[in-house]
């Protein structure tokens, strides 16, 4: 196992997934931790990054910093979404190299392989078909950053590697309308629904026809595959296995509409659901093959009705502090 004490960064700490990552090492007793928040580094920033990494010098990096959102901000911040999230990766993959990281995991997303790509997604799926449309840029910002990997190892011998994540959510998720992926989206929805309802007026409106498949995955089990991994997997064993990147994720998937009936359900809401077909569906399908991650012994354990359940709760934890 990584010693203990080994000097930590965690890119993004304060986001949903840098945050469940530092939770389950601080539990695990890893102490020597080195943070800072968007205000204090700005990693889009090269000088900033470089100066960083050049004072810290952490031996472990896990890259989970990122800009994110969901359909409606993948398409209207098209440029912010390339070029943030190009900048963020580059000067963090580099500065790392540079001043001799031991070990860096970068976390990209599901979204990375071809809308029509066959179901479920294999690794080897990535570059052999036409991205979706919505969040091309974010998705192609994702891909430089697993190929940026794969050549600091064939150049440099850097123990760099890249995992896929499928769409997560869980305690400090975004939950803003305008820029929230589809399961926090739905809580708030049918939570102020609930709140608000008078005389059964009031109504959920969802985005397109609700029959898009999507897989979920609770972000403390992603946070326990990190750790998993960090100690299973090198970069050599990564490339020499011909693949460039790991999925993680349940291997399960659930329809819109289904996803939501088991919010609605949870979260108590009684009124109406009306999908509005005028908008977009994204991809069709998005499962994950996550044979290989079975394979090394890792599997989720937090089922998806648990998971809302606690991601609900901290939601009205949240709400209560206002």
């Amino acid at each position: 196992m990584i010693e203990l004490d080994k000097k930590i960064y965690i890119a993004g700490h304060t986001g949903m997934v840098g945050s469940a990552i530092l939770r389950k090492f601080k539990w695990l007793g890893y102490n020597n931790f080195v943070t800072r928040s968007r205000s204090e580094l700005d990693l889009v920033n090269q000088n900033d990054t470089d100066n960083f990494f050049k004072i810290e010098k952490p031996e472990i990096v896990i890259v989970a910093a990122a800009k994110v959102g969901g359909i409606l901000a993948n398409n209207t911040y098209r440029a912010e979404f390339i070029y943030d999230n190009l900048m963020i990766e580059a000067n963090i993959i580099n500065a790392a190299y540079k001043n001799g990281a031991e070990k860096l995991i970068f976390l990209g997303s599901s979204c990375i392989y071809p809308k029509l790509a066959p179901q479920p997604l294999k690794e080897e799926y990535l570059l052999t078909n036409t991205l979706e449309h919505t969040n091309e840029p974010y998705a192609i910002a994702k891909i430089a950053g697993i190929k940026l990997c794969e050549s600091y190892f064939h150049q440099y011998g850097s123990n760099f590697y890249s995992v896929m994540p499928t769409n997560l959510y869980g305690p400090n998720d975004n939950f803003d309308l305008a820029a929230s992926h589809v399961l926090p989206a739905l809580i708030r929805k049918f939570h102020e629904a609930k709140n608000k309802t008078v005389e059964g007026k009031n109504r959920v409106e969802i985005w397109g026809s609700g029959k898009p498949m999507r897989e979920f995955l609770f972000v403390d089990d992603l946070a326990d595959a990190i750790f998993f991994l960090m100690n299973k997997i090198n970069a050599k064993d990564m490339y020499e296995s011909g693949i460039t990147h790991l999925n993680i994720g349940c291997g399960e998937d659930i329809s819109i509409s289904d996803l939501a009936d088991k919010i609605k359900k949870i979260v108590g809401y009684e009124e109406e659901v009306v999908y509005d077909h005028t908008k977009p569906d994204g991809a069709p399908k998005k499962l994950l093959d996550v044979t290989r991650i079975h394979q090394l012994g890792w599997k989720h354990t937090t089922n998806l009705d648990d998971g809302i359940k606690k991601t609900y709760e901290w939601f009205l934890e949240q709400e209560r502090k206002k």
